[in-house]
């Protein structure tokens, strides 16, 4: 591990415990997620900690944009192995984890048809990016009894502290731009992609029913009625109709 000292500070993506020594050392990203089969996973004290109090990151020194990327890269890790807690709290087993559920809805922007005034690419990438914050705070469900307002401000300070560990810069802006148009369901594309949110979301428990046996009314429930775009309520049909015909054949 090596020490650096520059005038040009930046938050480190790894929550270290806050003792002056410390301070000025970078731990490696191999140091804190070792790639072996004894350790697949990132360690859970130190994104517990974040997940707690994401402005407590200590502020190292030295960089460079590779640095950034990196260190932004590795935080994103856990987007790729926090599962969706609406199913774990059914029981599913192999959960779906948050950057599964991103990714097919990026595929769903992808894929779905011409709307005039629509900007497919900007869809992409605000799906890619509605959930980063869950990095850091994890997957807040309607279970947990959190306020909106609360889950909002928890996401907001998730999403600007990952930008500092980005670097800041054009790129680091586009993603809290994309971010806060999700958000506020503030564009086209932003309506398009919270159906999105919701189609991928039935279409997943219509996998996992056909897949454990399991009857998921509550996702379809809280669904109904809630989409805003024809592409949105089209799809949302097709997948409905698809499962009152599965419950009609008694779950064959």
């Amino acid at each position: 591990m090596t020490t650096t000292s520059s005038t040009c500070a930046r938050p480190s993506p790894h929550p270290i415990p806050s003792l002056p020594r410390l301070q000025r050392q970078r731990p490696s990203p191999a140091s804190l997620y070792p790639l072996t089969r004894a350790h697949p996973r990132p360690q859970q004290s130190f994104l517990a900690l974040a997940r707690k109090e994401p402005g407590a990151f200590p502020v190292e020194v030295g960089s460079s944009t590779s640095a950034y990327a990196i260190d932004f890269l590795t935080l994103c890790h856990s987007l790729k192995t926090t599962k969706r807690k609406g199913w774990l709290n059914h029981g599913i087993k192999g959960a779906e984890s948050i950057a599964d559920h991103m990714y097919r809805m990026s595929l769903m922007a992808l894929i779905a048809g011409d709307v005039p005034g629509l900007n497919r690419e900007r869809c992409i990438k605000i799906a890619i990016v509605h959930d980063i914050a869950e990095a850091i705070v994890g997957d807040i469900t309607p279970s947990d009894g959190v306020p909106k307002a609360e889950k909002s401000r928890r996401e907001r300070e998730a999403l600007d502290h990952m930008c500092k560990v980005l670097g800041g810069g054009m790129r680091a802006e586009e993603i809290k731009e994309l971010w806060s148009e999700y958000e506020n369901n503030s564009s086209l594309e932003a309506n398009l992609v919270k159906d999105f949110d919701k189609v991928e979301m039935i279409l997943q428990a219509l996998e996992y029913e056909m897949e454990h046996g399991k009857v998921l009314d509550e996702f379809f429930l809280s669904t109904a009625g809630k989409f805003q775009t024809d592409i949105g309520k089209s799809w949302a049909a097709e997948i409905l109709s698809r499962r009152n015909s599965r419950l009609a054949d008694g779950l064959n």
